[in-house]
């Protein structure tokens, strides 16, 4: 095709898309040479970014509604569709039985080393087989993960469509289908330009299931170190959500690779940083969103609020998020079967840390303390001993492993030096939002007894029949 043929393809279409749906089958005759209408629509829909088009289920192309994306992500499990191409995958590079016999053996070799390698923070170097492992094992809950805390931003009405989005340290595709999902629940039409970083082997894994998405989700691969690569430069226009999934610890310098994410960033949009649960990775994400606020002024959105004006937290933060188990997914039970360790290749729990940034200044909850009614947390060491009233950030659920042990919740206000924690030692009903109230939320705690515990070199606010903690949204 010439660049004459498409450019009057895409005339024509910049023409009717505000009269009436854009029809190959119409159009092909109004452009010089009358091309095929096959032609006329794979040209639609590679420019359908730029034109603002959606392809309708007729084969006609409609402007891109513009919608508030809602909440309510609640996954059961990995979608069949995508563990079939997954595993079609699998099949395709170790045969109908890569399960079993050797090439299930290197798998599972190459799990365990992953898992270990991680522990100790030793980087990884992703090859073809290391990047199939990781998909086995962390496909299904980097999948749950990223809806969730999309959910944060649809309850301010943050989210919504036509949509930008940069996927920095892409992997497998995890956080790319979770996207997609979460994103065309309530809206096929929805408009998406997709662009994924992923210099590792790992990009011909996304490659192969972001081929699964629908037709309206346009993907780009850039196979590339996110540090070589002009962020800005991607998209014709600022992204509206950059994604970092699982990829700021394995980043020579995460800071300076965020910052330079929000420069490509639109004014409206949200930086969304995603981290594994475990003490360390969780821990640095707390670190960059600190270092990043600090250096660029941006504000923190969820979860860790500062209640505070002109503080900032330096506890070791280490906070996550806990949501339901997903079912095992065929692949993971299928590599597990006939193993005396085969807990160690099945990986269904939802447990993360995450934090969002914003540089409009929107935070999940515009409330603040009074220096006047709440203590500080930064001031905790004056009121030990003392019954005090103060707000807080939920951040964490129950910490405990003893059924009979009292429910203990880190909290937070933006101002703590040192951990808080809640202790729940006599549950009534004017206290129990400290159990009940989920993570992220902002708490009134009134006449809470403040102590300071040796042992864990921590405070304890401790909650009892005297204490009212207030769900505040």
């Amino acid at each position: 095709m010439t660049t004459t043929d498409r450019d009057g393809i895409v005339a024509n279409a910049k023409y009717l898309r505000n009269v009436r749906p854009v029809d190959p089958e119409e159009i092909h005759e109004y452009v010089e040479g009358t091309p095929h209408p096959a032609v006329v629509r794979q040209v639609l829909r590679e420019e359908a970014v730029d034109l603002g088009l959606v392809e309708r289920d007729d084969g006609t192309f409609v402007p891109a509604p513009e919608r508030v994306v809602t909440g309510g992500w609640s996954p059961e499990a990995f979608p069949e569709r995508y563990a079939h191409a997954f595993e079609d995958l699998l099949v395709e590079r170790y045969g109908l039985d890569w399960h079993e016999g050797e090439s299930a053996a290197r798998l599972r070799e190459t799990i365990r080393r992953l898992k270990e390698q991680y522990y100790r923070q030793h980087p990884v170097e992703y090859d073809e087989e290391v990047a199939a492992a990781y998909g086995i094992y962390h496909l299904p809950d980097y999948y749950a993960t990223v809806g969730y805390v999309l959910d944060t931003l649809t309850e301010r009405d943050l989210l919504t469509t036509p949509i930008r989005v940069l996927d920095v340290g892409a992997g497998t595709g995890g956080p790319a289908l979770g996207l997609h999902d979460f994103l065309a629940r309530h809206a096929e039409d929805a408009l998406v330009d997709y662009h994924a970083v992923e210099p590792s082997d790992a990009a011909a894994v996304l490659d192969h299931l972001l081929a699964e998405t629908g037709r309206n989700f346009h993907h780009t691969v850039h196979r590339s170190r996110v540090e070589d690569l002009d962020l800005g430069a991607l998209c014709t226009d600022p992204f509206d959500l950059v994604l970092f999934s699982n990829v700021l610890s394995e980043l020579d310098d995460p800071v300076a690779v965020v910052e330079s994410s929000l420069d490509a960033l639109g004014p409206e949009g949200s930086v969304v940083a995603l981290e594994p649960a475990d003490l360390n990775t969780a821990t640095a994400l707390r670190t960059v969103e600190r270092e990043v606020v600090s250096r660029t002024g941006v504000t923190v959105y969820a979860p860790t609020l500062r209640l505070w004006p002109d503080t900032e937290p330096s506890d070791r933060g280490w906070s996550f998020d806990v949501r339901a188990d997903l079912e095992v997914p065929p692949f993971q039970s299928r590599l597990a079967a006939g193993v005396g360790d085969a807990d160690a290749f099945v990986n269904t729990t939802v447990q993360f840390a995450y934090a969002v940034l914003r540089p409009d200044g929107t935070r999940r909850s515009d409330l603040r303390a009074n220096p006047t009614r709440h203590a500080k947390m930064a001031d905790l060491d004056r009121h030990v001993t003392e019954r005090i009233d103060l707000l807080a950030v939920k951040l964490s659920h129950d910490l405990t492993d003893d059924a009979d042990a009292n429910p203990l919740f880190k909290l937070g206000d933006g101002s703590e030096e040192t951990g808080v924690f809640g202790v729940l030692t006599r549950r009534t009903s004017l206290n129990e939002a400290l159990a009940t109230a989920p993570y992220g939320s902002v708490l009134r705690l009134e006449q809470v007894l403040a102590l300071w515990n040796d042992d864990e070199e921590a405070y304890n606010l401790v909650v009892d029949d005297g204490t009212i903690v207030d769900f505040l949204g």
